[in-house]
């Protein structure tokens, strides 16, 4: 018997599992495309990480550096650019390698790099971040090479070092006329060559510190490094061999050092190469990198020297007078790099809630996040507020007219700066972090980096206590500091209730000398304080100004970010603050 023919209506076996097979896969695609992503943020890349900066813009005009403010509009598109933020995340995606010998066994002493790391530091040396203030010594020079510090440092922290070294170094060595005349050309030359030769063979050189020992720690009179004259003649500018373990040696790839070590007379400072005139190896071995929380871009060793030469900088038993003009200049940019993390915290959380909607609205309109975000900017104002004001006493110590007062600041304030700047920038990064939520906390997020890197400077070049300490040695040692301190705070007078009573219980303070060292950090929180809030009602504007005082002077003083009392005007902070990609 013939089957039927199957009816119009019916599908054939073929056309059935035809149809089923769509089905299916209609179905699976249906399954697999579970969502479409929607309010998300952005990557805050492609802006002008200068003209969206109205802080900075504000402060380089007022503080003497009007002159550089075109260049700087170019350095900051290119520091805010993708592929040049980019260079930051890959130079700590790559920690440096040591070889210590080559593949046939002679000691090299070789820190290896990933390029994004050498570009930076290329890019550092030829915006002269390493050296303007001396090849170009116009009024201002301080202030615009620190901004050009504070915009580089917010794309990456750790090759910093060795370019604020080369920097600092300079101060140092011109204790010894002779040995700066030699080194400075190529010091303060705008050539990057990493290559691990003698320093005849290059046309730039990077300069590196070695003061640390393990038994001493802060306490560098407890060194052990022992220096002794190579020949007949000693004293400053002879040469010497030293002998001894440094505990952190940053960074070991610099071509030379300044090492504190025990001469016959005493503590002294001596410039040690990497390589001896004669083109042979220095014996100045890299034992090892340390492993750093933080920082990870930047080589920190610890080095053994066997005999190595180095040449006496300034007076034999002199070491630390000689140094501390090197680490006032590191300590200054220990403030710049911390106020400039904090600008790229807040700026990233300002892109970011500006962006991202919760509950119906944007974050940075929501009550209690716009509280947070212009606490977390008025942070930074006063930090980039006292920092640029530093510069500016840098730039006229020598002026005829303020140079005393200006002198008088630097050595006193820098050490206020360094300790409050860097102390507050750990919970300033955990707070920014905070207002992305969960994916702020992710690795492929910048914030893991900014968080390791916060606590770096409030350790590095003296922690909190030694900060507070230098404080009150200078006010002791030349109590003439104090009432210029005093002073700069008196140019406010009048502007802000707030701060004028609270200039007055700081002067009563400074009456009352008992436990003074007990009480230091409390003293030196108000000054800075202090400080940060004169400068703001005189140069900030009233929103900021009065959040500040209102904020930090009363009511029982700063809590937690997000505290602020009523009547602040959050939104003209925010707004002030807030960058925007591909904006001028």
């Amino acid at each position: 018997m013939n089957a039927p023919e199957p009816l119009l209506s019916e599908p054939t076996t073929a056309n059935t599992t035809s149809a089923t097979a769509g089905a299916a896969m209609a179905a699976t695609a249906a399954m697999a495309d579970t969502h479409e992503p929607f309010n998300l943020g952005t990557e805050l890349v492609d802006y002008d990480m200068y003209r969206q900066d109205r802080a900075l813009v504000e402060a380089v005009h007022r503080e003497g550096a009007a002159w550089a403010d075109e260049s700087l509009g170019r350095f900051g598109r290119l520091t805010g650019s993708a592929d040049y933020l980019e260079l930051g995340a890959l130079a700590n995606r790559h920690p440096p390698e040591l070889d210590t010998h080559d593949r046939f066994g002679r000691r090299v002493d070789l820190v290896r790099f990933h390029p994004a790391y050498h570009q930076l530091m290329r890019t550092a040396i030829e915006q002269g971040i390493h050296a303007s203030p001396f090849t170009d010594p116009r009024p201002g020079a301080h202030v615009a090479r620190a901004a050009r510090m504070y915009l580089q440092s917010q794309v990456e922290a750790g090759h910093g070092c060795p370019v604020t070294m080369t920097f600092a170094a300079v101060p140092a060595l011109r204790h010894t006329p002779a040995l700066a005349a030699l080194w400075e050309p190529k010091i303060l030359s705008p050539v990057y060559d990493p290559r691990n030769v003698p320093d005849g063979d290059k046309q730039g050189l990077t300069i590196g510190m070695a003061m640390t020992e393990k038994q001493g720690g802060s306490d560098v009179r407890a060194n052990t490094t022992r220096a002794l004259p190579a020949g007949a003649a000693d004293g400053p500018g002879a040469a010497y061999e030293l002998v001894g373990h440094k505990f952190f040696v940053s960074a070991p790839m610099c071509d030379a050092f300044l090492v504190l070590a025990q001469a016959p007379g005493g503590l002294s400072c001596f410039l040690v190469p990497r390589w001896r005139p004669d083109g042979s190896k220095n014996p100045l071995q890299v034992l090892r990198l340390k492993r750093k929380m933080g920082n990870t871009s930047n080589a920190s060793s610890e080095t053994e020297l066997r005999g190595a030469l180095g040449w006496m900088v300034g007076a034999e038993g002199r070491g630390v007078r000689t140094i501390i003009d090197m680490v006032a200049s590191t300590r200054f940019d220990c403030m710049v790099g911390s106020s400039a993390a904090q600008r790229m915290a807040v700026s990233l959380a300002l892109h970011h809630c500006s962006e991202r909607s919760a509950f119906g609205r944007l974050l940075n309109q929501q009550p209690l996040m716009r509280n947070v975000l212009a606490d977390l900017v008025l942070e930074h104002e006063g930090s980039l507020a006292l920092t640029m004001r530093m510069a500016r006493a840098m730039d006229q110590r020598s002026d005829p007219l303020h140079g005393a007062h200006e002198d008088a600041l630097a050595r006193l304030v820098t050490a206020v700066g360094k300790y409050w700047i860097c102390k507050r920038t750990p919970g300033h990064a955990v707070e920014a972090m905070e207002c992305i939520g969960g994916s702020g906390v992710m690795e492929d997020s910048p914030f893991p980096r900014l968080y390791r890197e916060a606590p770096v400077n409030a350790i590095w070049e003296g922690s909190g206590n030694v900060q507070c300490l230098d404080v009150l040695r200078a006010m002791r040692k030349t109590p003439a500091v104090v009432d210029g301190f005093f002073a700069e705070l008196a140019k406010a007078r009048g502007g802000h209730a707030a701060l004028d009573r609270w200039t007055a219980a700081l002067q009563a303070e400074f009456n009352d000398g008992a436990d003074l060292e007990y009480r230091a950090r409390d003293v030196v929180d108000r000054m800075a304080l202090a400080i940060q809030a004169a400068l703001l009602v005189q140069h900030a504007g009233a929103a900021v100004a009065d959040a500040f005082c209102a904020s930090r002077l009363q009511g029982g003083g700063h809590r937690h970010y997000g505290t602020l009392p009523r009547g602040v005007d959050v939104a003209a902070i925010i707004e002030r603050a807030t960058p925007r990609r591909g904006a001028g």
